[in-house]
């Protein structure tokens, strides 16, 4: 009976009662491939199916895809970890490289359908702004004396003779004391 070898790495198995004066040189090289197996000289290669090999005692569940998506990724455990259920492309997640935003902060942009500064542009600026479509504003109390916005409703609380309609001109004026009014 002949050497053989084992299926999977080719090592050699000297034939028991053939090898008397060769079988320490096939085990040397043998020792050999295997140490360069160990040491990461040679690539080792397992054909395992997902789920059934371990690395440092903990079953990988990955399979090959999985696994080969992470291929050349130097992100650390933590940053990994806050991506956990993120639904983002890859695309999306392009567009954030470089922001140093927190998670608080991205979560205040949850939501948005459009460009922001699209959105931002069609407001109005804080100085004289000119207000479109029917503004709105809170009617301040009676008799209020302030530089702060009035409403036609407060307009119409401070003039008791608002609801009075005169049509054509009006000319006043006081002599001798008597205010005179007349109307065309």
């Amino acid at each position: 009976m002949a050497d053989t070898t084992t299926t999977t790495f080719s090592l050699v198995k000297p034939e028991v009662g053939a090898s008397e004066s060769s079988w320490g040189a096939k085990i040397n090289t043998t020792l050999d491939t295997l140490d360069n197996l160990l040491d990461g000289t040679t690539a080792i290669k397992p054909n395992k199916t997902a789920s059934l090999w371990e690395v440092g005692g903990v079953a990988v569940t990955s399979t090959a895809a999985e696994l080969n998506a992470l291929d050349g990724i130097t992100s650390t455990v933590a940053e990994l970890n806050i991506l956990d259920g993120v639904t983002s492309t890859a695309t999306e997640l392009n567009l954030l490289d470089g922001v140093t935003a927190t998670t608080a902060e991205l979560n205040y942009i949850d939501g948005v359908t459009s460009a922001i500064q699209t959105q931002l542009d069609t407001k109005s600026t804080i100085a004289s702004p000119t207000f479109t479509g029917t503004p709105a504003a809170p009617t301040a109390a009676s008799g209020t004396n302030t530089t702060q916005v009035a409403t036609t409703a407060f307009v119409e609380a401070a003039t008791p003779y608002t609801a009075q309609t005169v049509k054509g001109m009006a000319k006043m004026w006081v002599s001798g004391g008597n205010l005179y009014i007349t109307t065309s």
